[in-house]
């Protein structure tokens, strides 16, 4: 529908294994920010958010013999999206935060062409 009528959607969900499937590009949100955005294969290929990253890791491989390298398991309070913390909001799971995470909030910033992301790290 989206070729023959020349539609453009947004489509929301929490299964990154459907977005793939569905989406041109891709806009990551936590706690109401976008933190990364970025064409499909880019994002999936190489997540540069770490939210983005334990996202990903947490998909599904359909193959019995697939495996994952590595599962990013999140720890750490889910802050609330009514008073979100000081500095980035994912500081408080993120397992790269320092200490300049809790004190300013990354502006996303174009890291790659066309790709975008919100940390410090990079």
């Amino acid at each position: 529908m989206q070729e023959e009528y020349g539609l453009a959607y947004l489509f929301i969900a929490h299964d990154l294994a459907v977005v793939q499937h569905i989406a041109h590009r891709v806009a990551v949100m936590y706690l109401g920010r976008i933190v990364e955005l970025a064409d499909k294969r880019s994002l999936f290929s190489q997540p540069l958010h770490p939210y983005t990253e334990a996202l990903l890791s947490a998909v599904p491989i359909p193959d019995p013999k697939g495996r994952r390298d590595t599962r990013v398991v999140l720890t750490g309070d889910v802050p609330s999206p009514v008073n979100p913390p000081s500095g980035c909001h994912f500081h408080t799971r993120c397992p790269y935060v320092m200490e300049r995470c809790r004190v300013e909030a990354p502006a996303l910033r174009e890291l790659q062409p066309g790709h975008w992301a919100s940390c410090h790290r990079h």
